[in-house]
């Protein structure tokens, strides 16, 4: 746990008021019964002048002043000590609960302000390693259990040694002969507290992991929930959340039950510490061994030792589980990205771009795999040229495409961006040189503006909207109410597919990159809007490289250059009409997209549509700087 606190700063001011406060507390705690016993031997109990009287009382009564009003006057100065010390010991004691709680919160932030920074900077490797569902365990749960215990600690670990030795030693100077009591029922709690601990801590240990389960079940169902629907299993997953929420249900019933248990065992033993003194103090007072006052004292400080091994106790119940939460929260802050930044970058050899991309032999194998996922790959992506990514279904494309933003590092051979290993570029300059499109359109909750222009304030509302003309986005923006200011969903839910596909094209538009990366990212659009979104994305993108992956062949029909990929490998490099006539792969892929008649003809472009803008006398063009309808 002390390892977390090497990444924290600005704490060593609060600790060190926080123990010099304790040791105030725990002075001001140990002197009043001291002043209590005084009180109640000499006076309320007495009456007369015993030779254990103070010399300034005999001195008094020996001069003829009344015993009552020196008594009286010895309450009055006493008491007003002893309020004194009271008053002391709650200050203290506020100001170590608000100092404590404002260091916890400090630790709490720096850890949740540290840990996300982490894990933003992790590549796709170490975020599929540790799981998002961890992730968010550890970013939530465990931190917070590291502040409550930190807050806990500051307000008791230090107090209570003082407490505890300090009691000891006015204990054994009163020399009642009762300090075997003190042993026997120090010993019992410290067997009581190995016993639990041996006990609890392997389930303490399975906590966290029950936790990870759960939040992996309900994100899974979550955003699952119309497949699950539509797959009537409802049922189903319905036990599978039952059954991890019960395995969390029954560790935290075992860890609550040995908390509730300890408490009353801690309870008895005060109290049959209690009687004991009581039993052979009174015997001792009877006998005129023992003043009343000492035995009060006695059974003051020993009720104060005891429960600051009672405090001890408590925190040796929790520092378990908060020692598994800082391990996990250490796990990931010493995990070292396996992308990063090298020390001496060549970001400024890139003043003047071209945006010419180029595979060297580059293989790719997954962590913890058995084989690449890409092999010898050799091919450049040039600008104001089109290179598409075509093959069948897991063969590699948006590995490929992910290598470019350095989502993953080759594993073999190298990538560059004019002539320089991006390797050798920091990752903010070359992700800034790209305009990357997913897959699956993701949109972040706020409105459409915050979406469009997500790469920064710098993009000004007319560069915002030419790109959402650009990306056929602007006809469904229209028709909202309130237009760019029209809010969106965590995820984009509250819009159809195909506007999230726009979006997020308009999203990269704006950006207004030298490198276009597009991972199928024109699937959910119909013909009409295809068409019109490619003429005009022609025109933006003459002078930058586009890459783009497709499953479909009229996508990428009018692509500068197709590279077909089959089981990771390059299998055929070149134009439509070529890779027809000398590609196996991309015939198989023509095959099963085409039909036999279409394939014969002159160009499989010319496509008769039975649609509402390619109607009878037109014909459809369709790829990247096609014309889209024409008039024979």
């Amino acid at each position: 746990m002390l390892k977390i606190f090497k990444h924290l700063k600005g704490l060593s001011w609060p600790v060190t008021a926080i123990i010099s406060l304790l040791i105030i507390q725990a002075y001001c705690e140990l002197a009043l019964p001291q002043y209590m016993s005084e009180i109640v031997d000499i006076g309320i109990t007495q009456r007369g002048v015993p030779d254990s009287t103070p010399l300034l009382i005999s001195q008094q009564v020996a001069a003829g002043v009344d015993f009552s009003k020196i008594q009286l006057d010895y309450l009055l100065n006493k008491g007003s000590v002893m309020l004194a010390f009271s008053v002391a010991v709650m200050l203290t004691a506020i100001a170590v609960a608000f100092l404590s709680a404002r260091a916890g919160a400090s630790i709490g932030r720096q850890l949740r302000d540290k840990v996300f920074k982490k894990i933003v900077s992790f590549s796709n490797a170490e975020i599929d390693r540790f799981s998002t569902a961890s992730l968010i365990t550890r970013s939530t749960n465990d931190i917070q259990q590291v502040q409550m215990t930190a807050i806990i600690c500051l307000q008791m670990v230090f107090k209570a040694p003082i407490i505890g030795f300090g009691g000891v030693i006015k204990v054994a100077a009163t020399q009642t002969g009762m300090g075997w009591i003190i042993g026997v029922a120090l010993g019992t709690i410290l067997m009581i507290v190995i016993i639990l601990m041996l006990v609890a801590m392997p389930v303490f240990k399975k906590m966290p992991v029950l936790m990870d389960r759960l939040n992996l079940v309900s994100r899974e169902i979550l955003t699952g929930t119309n497949v699950i629907r539509a797959f009537g299993r409802e049922k189903y997953e319905e036990k599978r959340f039952d059954t991890a929420s019960i395995d969390l249900k029954n560790n935290q019933l075992f860890v609550s039950r040995v908390m509730a248990l300890m408490m009353p065992l801690m309870m008895f033993i005060m109290n049959g510490i209690t009687l004991a003194i009581v039993w052979f103090g009174t015997r001792g007072v009877d006998y005129g061994d023992l003043m009343v006052g000492d035995m009060m004292a006695f059974i003051t400080y020993t009720m104060l030792i005891v429960m600051s091994f009672l405090m001890l106790t408590m925190i040796s119940v929790m520092l378990p589980r908060a020692i598994v939460s800082a391990k996990r929260i250490e796990e990931i802050l010493k995990t070292e990205a396996t992308i990063y930044d090298e020390k001496n970058s060549h970001d400024e050899k890139l003043d003047k771009v071209e945006g010419i991309i180029s595979f060297e032999d580059v293989s790719f194998r997954y962590p913890g795999a058995d084989e690449d996922a890409l092999e010898n790959l050799q091919f450049a992506a040039r600008p104001g040229e089109t290179t598409a990514i075509i093959g069948s279904t897991g063969c590699g494309k948006s590995t490929l495409l992910n290598l470019i933003p350095r989502f993953y590092d080759v594993s073999a051979g190298r990538i560059t961006l004019d002539g320089i290993d991006i390797r050798d570029i920091t990752q903010a300059k070359l992700r800034s040189l790209i305009g990357y499109v997913p897959q699956k359109g993701v949109l972040f909750s706020g409105d459409i503006a915050s979406n469009i222009k997500f790469a920064g304030n710098w993009i000004s509302d007319g560069q915002m909207r030419n790109a959402a003309e650009i990306a056929q986005a602007n006809e469904f923006i229209n028709e909202k109410e309130n237009h760019y200011e029209a809010e969106i969903s965590q995820g984009g839910t509250n819009i159809s597919g195909g506007q999230r596909q726009r979006l997020s094209i308009a999203r990269a538009i704006a950006k207004q990159p030298k490198i276009f990366l597009f991972d199928d990212s024109f699937s959910a659009l119909d013909y009409k809007t295809d068409i019109a979104l490619r003429k005009a994305l022609k025109q933006k993108t003459k002078d930058t490289t586009t890459i783009i992956v497709a499953q479909r062949i009229n996508t990428i029909l009018h692509a500068n250059k197709i590279v077909v990929l089959d089981e990771g490998k390059i299998v055929g490099i070149g134009t439509h009409e070529e890779l027809l006539k000398n590609c196996e792969a991309y015939q198989e892929i023509a095959n099963s997209q085409f039909s036999e008649q279409e394939l014969r003809g002159d160009k499989v472009e010319r496509k008769a549509l039975s649609t509402p803008e390619c109607s009878s006398g037109f014909e459809f063009e369709s790829a990247i700087g096609g014309d889209g309808c024409k008039n024979e």
